[in-house]
């Protein structure tokens, strides 16, 4: 059951109107049994990377394409670090539009880029960042009948919203905590969105504490200024200047959370420690959740036993290359028994 189907009462979505999806939401709420030991709270992730193209951007997607369509939009276009761009072109493939991309060259991881490529999408490269590409594209919608699916784009959040609502429905309340990587601070925004309105529809008790992680080399949330050139492994928070930061800091704050930032080593731990220990193969951006999570219980901000939700916002998928470029060799050897037993069992 798609995300439209299941909450459409708390989606500007009217009946009878056209809409786009591929069975988005639905995703695990997966317990981590070896780190809650490790930090003595309850640690669950909310695995985003089940969605349709990977990522927790089709919950947004599927609302604003299919606005876009009922709007008579001939075609939609997006600024990307990889994971909109992905969800844009699977979308506007689904509906009939037609879809182009705007990333920054060679900013973009390889998986990202082929799901664009391989959905039919126009994608143009530029030399420039992020947030150069976002300011262009929202000139080209001023200018021409196209909707804009980043997530300034006010339907975005109302898809994205649901994930809150998921929690909370699994869980039979909402978290005492929630831990969520921050790009271009939409998710966070709408995260805050949905558990604050399922806690005035009396569906939850309360609204979690909100903990936002940035990536310390793309960190202008927590520096209180833009990042001319952001740098982090972490490609899909690569964003020097969010779109939503001050709803977003707003969302935090008022929630007795907070920002903070984390380093690319720490991504990178949290990274392997997910897939070695756990099990959990997610993207670095979406490590930065549970590398912050470390951090807060380490300087007490996270109480012994509380509940606590980590968003992995995409799948480890996306990113090939570093995956690879982290673990060790292959072992080559002749089909020949002895070598192999002994590599096997040295």
């Amino acid at each position: 059951m798609s995300i439209i189907e299941r909450y459409r009462e708390f989606l500007p979505l009217p009946d009878g109107e056209p809409i786009v999806t591929l069975g988005e939401g639905g995703t695990p709420l997966v317990p981590l049994p070896g780190l809650s030991e490790r930090l003595g709270v309850d640690v669950r992730v909310k695995l985003e990377g089940s969605n349709p193209t990977g990522s927790f951007k089709d919950r947004g997607m599927c609302v604003a394409v299919s606005k876009a369509m009922q709007e008579g939009a001939a075609a939609v276009v997006c600024a990307s670090t990889g994971n909109t761009s992905a969800s844009a072109a699977a979308y506007a493939a689904r509906a009939g539009l037609r879809a182009a991309v705007l990333v920054p060259e060679g900013r973009i991881a390889r998986g990202k880029l082929a799901q664009a490529l391989v959905h039919g999408a126009r994608v143009v490269a530029i030399d420039g960042s992020f947030d150069e590409a976002l300011d262009i594209v929202r000139v080209l919608v001023d200018r021409h009948k196209i909707a804009l699916v980043n997530s300034l784009n006010p339907f975005r959040l109302e898809g994205q919203k649901t994930g809150a609502f998921e929690i909370c429905d699994e869980l039979g309340r909402a978290p005492d905590v929630l831990c969520i990587p921050v790009g271009n601070a939409g998710n966070v925004s709408a995260y805050s969105m949905g558990f604050t309105e399922y806690h005035q529809r009396e569906r939850a008790p309360k609204v979690p504490r909100l903990y936002g992680f940035q990536a310390a080399g793309a960190a202008p949330l927590v520096s209180g200024h833009p990042v001319e050139r952001p740098e982090t492994v972490a490609t899909a928070i690569r964003i020097g200047k969010p779109a939503r930061g001050e709803q977003a800091l707003s969302a935090m704050n008022d929630s007795g959370g907070g920002v903070a930032a984390v380093t690319d080593a720490e991504i990178l731990d949290a990274y392997r420690l997910l897939a070695r220990t756990e099990g959990i193969f997610c993207e670095p951006a979406s490590a930065a959740s549970v590398a912050g999570l470390i951090a807060r219980v380490g300087s007490g901000d996270i109480s012994p036993g509380e509940l606590v939700v980590c968003v992995l916002t995409g799948t480890g998928l996306k990113d090939p290359d570093l995956a690879s470029a982290g673990s060790e060799g292959l072992i080559r050897l002749p089909a020949d028994y002895d070598a192999i037993e002994d590599a096997i069992l040295s």
